[in-house]
């Protein structure tokens, strides 16, 4: 019963416009009523309780240096780099955003932050040769699912710090190889769609160009390369790795490339502020909801639900997908992971099934809700930026998603595609 006085008023509350911090406070507040557990300081403490939380420090760095990136001429390196990698083949625009959302993912770790970047830099370079906005729209949402898998990944940072005995740094290593392979899959994809809808642009640059490309691009390239190595050799932790890129970003930006003032820095510090707040009003909000979904025993109840599966893990794997990806088309990935990462942990941990490999799973498949309707952000971030129609995009993306979701399902029936990757990474067998 508390399960579905909880969804529902959740959805009640979005279908009728309230901001997404407000509906978790409703429904804390719903719940409370329901449990009969009325004072006034349970909300505000759990709140407090959920933000004050030290591998969250993490999430400010990220977003400062994503900022810094993105303002300070990092990203126009990035895609710079990509063109030059694979701007010849017939499509090199299409291929080039795809190769420039994995280099991106591991910069910025952001799907809409990544799709903000790439899609104001590429998505009138797409229109002016001919693309259709919908289809280059498209490509740029698709690709920027992989910010949420391939470290350094914010969403990685929140499900760390909200599943305890979970390390940070094994669940950065084992979303980078599947990262990778899904990137290989739209590449794929946009092979066929560039002969269906008959694009023929090629990019080429002089071998002066290619020189100035490669220095150029070397700092960029660099970062998640430091990073990741840093984070798995235990040079810093991974919130430290956070201080670490935001100093990083700094240093090429206003040093190296010398596109960023120190009076801009005060601009992107702000800006970063208030991207930030809102993340963590969210974190701070839905633990108050976890907290009232512990006390209604919710999760006993999703337990009770699923435990027919629990002898048959692949089932019980696919039924939680399922319910992700429908409960991702309408609830963004924050929120879910915050509020259903406490719920199915304990099932899968009765099942046996590895918590890394859960957590890849878990974090993909609420990473693909970020690109289908009703509630897709970055679907809305690529149609603002591009000026292109809702519908257009939607159209567009469908084989994008298709194949998406044909990995996910590839990683689920075949675990070892991400398990020994992270063996190998971490240094184990």
């Amino acid at each position: 019963m508390e399960l579905f006085i909880f969804l529902g008023s959740l959805f009640f509350f979005m279908l009728i416009g309230v901001p997404l911090a407000i509906v978790l406070v409703l429904c804390s507040i719903v719940l409370m009523w329901h449990s009969g557990m009325w004072d006034a300081m349970i909300i505000p403490g759990s709140m407090l309780d959920g933000a004050n939380n030290y591998p969250l420090m993490a999430i400010p760095f990220f977003v400062f240096a994503g900022e810094i990136m993105a303002e300070g001429g990092l990203s126009k390196r990035v895609v710079q780099l990509a063109q030059l990698m694979i701007g010849r083949v017939r499509g090199g625009l299409g291929y080039a955003a795809i190769i420039a959302s994995i280099i991106f993912a591991g910069l910025m770790g952001s799907s809409v932050g990544e799709a903000a970047a790439l899609g104001g830099l590429l998505l009138p370079m797409m229109k002016e040769v001919g693309y259709h906005p919908g289809r280059a729209g498209a490509v740029i949402a698709s690709g920027a699912i992989l910010g949420p898998i391939i470290p350094p990944s914010t969403n990685f940072i929140l499900l760390g710090a909200t599943v305890s005995g979970l390390s940070i740094t094994k669940l950065f290593m084992i979303g980078l190889v599947p990262g990778i392979l899904i990137g290989l899959a739209l590449m794929v994809v946009w092979f066929f769609v560039v002969r269906k809808d008959g694009y023929n642009e090629t990019i080429r640059f002089t071998k002066q160009e290619a020189i100035k490309i490669l220095i150029d691009s070397t700092p960029a390239f660099m970062m998640p390369v430091l990073l990741l190595g840093g984070i798995r050799f235990g040079i810093f932790t991974p919130t430290e790795g956070g201080a670490f890129a935001a100093i990083y970003a700094i240093l090429v930006c206003v040093l190296y490339y010398r596109e960023l003032s120190f009076r801009d820095l005060l601009r992107v510090s702000a800006r970063a502020a208030r991207t930030t707040s809102v993340v963590m009003l969210i974190v701070a909000t839905a633990t108050a909801v976890g907290w009232f979904i512990t006390i209604a025993q919710i999760p006993n109840q999703m337990t009770a639900l699923f435990s027919p599966l629990i002898d048959s893990p692949i089932l019980l794997l696919i039924s939680i997908n399922i319910f992700l990806f429908l409960i991702g088309m309408v609830v963004d990935l924050t929120p879910n992971i915050l509020i259903f990462a406490p719920v199915f942990y304990p099932l899968i941990q009765q099942a046996g099934i590895d918590p890394y490999y859960f957590g890849l799973l878990f974090v993909l498949n609420l990473g693909i809700g970020v690109i289908t309707p009703p509630v897709g952000t970055v679907l809305y971030v690529v149609c603002g930026i591009g000026h292109i129609k809702f519908a257009d995009l939607i159209v567009k993306l469908i084989p994008f998603v298709l194949v998406e979701t044909i990995m996910l399902f590839l990683l689920l029936f075949f675990p070892k595609l991400s398990l020994v990757p992270m063996n190998w990474l971490m240094g184990g067998n």
